[in-house]
């Protein structure tokens, strides 16, 4: 008998009025929302704009949930082709059924058309990103919570998780598989965030870091669950999955780190949309602010000679380089008719008096 468990909710929809609220959607909402916002403050301290992480997500998004739908249709095809069952429901998203493969693999081609509209590195929002999906991939598997599906095996550790009877599940407490993959995507961000802070990781390496973390823990924590799936040699689809996406990560990781070391030093060039005028108005002001100084440059000489000019020059002051006149040529000057007054006047009597 088990004496502690987790329990499961009885319904993992709320109906208000004729609305449904269901649990595991608000809970890729919610995981949606914090990986924009944490992506966001990321991709600002690394040089970009406010603004650019939400304007990639309106795409990555749309194509991560459709190539998640996708890849679960596809790799759980006899839960919806198969005999007795009813093709409609591979488009009931709510009712659960979302591979991380598929989502990453569509979102990432999401993304890249978005980082192509406003000219930015894929993998550079990549890495800004790295941490809010492994947040986000925590929030979403308390969907599964919601929808008493994918546990483990069964046990009666005080942390089992208690499952209710109902379609394709028995009674009984199991393994919550939701729970240790959603702690292990936490411990996954936090990893990222502090490698990429000690090792200032670029060009999609924290990324890749996200990628081989996230597969490892994914393969043990597959390997515990009992839900139907498509096994390989004995081993499950997607422990395979997780195998193969986690060389080539790493492979990744190592090839970028010889052929590309360090940080992008700019993930958001500056294309004059959010400036006042072009680069050609930018030159022009340039220029015109030269002819300006060169103006006040101008402004100056002519002040300074002006000044220079007002200034009385001692009578006695003789430049360099000149000889001093003679005395009588300066009472020849003095004699000239017109020119004296005063002083002059008397200098003429004395030389009539002589």
């Amino acid at each position: 008998m088990t004496l502690a468990y987790i329990p499961s909710p009885s319904t993992g929809v709320i109906h208000l009025g004729p609305i449904p609220l269901r649990g595991y959607a608000f809970c890729i909402i919610i995981g949606v929302f914090v990986a924009v916002w944490l992506g966001n403050k990321r991709w600002i301290a690394r040089g970009g704009k406010p603004g650019t992480v939400a304007d990639i997500a309106v795409w990555a998004v749309p194509f991560g949930l459709v190539g998640g739908r996708l890849y679960h249709v596809i790799t759980d095809y006899q839960l919806y082709f198969g005999e007795g069952r009813d093709w409609v429901d591979a488009f009931k998203i709510w009712e659960g059924g979302l591979g991380i493969w598929g989502a990453i693999a569509l979102g990432a081609v999401g993304a890249w058309i978005g980082c192509r509209l406003r000219g930015i590195p894929l993998p550079a929002w990549a890495d800004a990103l790295a941490p809010g999906i492994a947040i986000a991939q925590a929030f979403g598997r308390w969907g599964n919570w919601f929808n008493q599906e994918l546990y483990g095996r069964a046990t009666d550790l005080p942390w089992a998780l208690k499952i209710s009877d109902g379609p394709n599940r028995v009674a009984g407490t199991y393994h919550p598989t939701f729970l240790y993959e959603s702690l292990w995507c936490l411990g996954v961000a936090v990893l990222v965030i502090w490698a990429d802070r000690r090792f200032r990781l670029g060009h999609g390496r924290a990324f890749a870091l996200y990628v081989a973390a996230y597969c490892l823990g994914r393969g043990w924590i597959e390997y515990m669950r009992v839900d139907e799936a498509h096994h390989i040699f004995g081993v499950r689809l997607n422990v395979w999955t997780a195998i193969v996406v986690f060389i080539l990560a790493v492979v990744y990781f190592v090839l970028s780190a010889k052929l590309r070391p360090g940080r992008e030093e700019v993930v958001e060039p500056e294309t004059g949309a959010g400036a006042s005028g072009g680069p050609g108005e930018a030159a022009a002001g340039d220029a015109e602010a030269g002819d300006a100084k060169t103006g006040d440059a101008k402004a100056g000489d002519a002040k300074t000679g002006g000044d220079a000019d007002a200034k009385a020059v001692p009578a006695d002051a003789v430049p360099a380089g000149r000889a001093k006149e003679p005395e009588g040529a300066v009472k020849a000057d003095l004699r000239k008719p017109g020119t004296g007054t005063g002083t002059g006047a008397k200098a003429e009597a004395e030389a009539d008096k002589s």
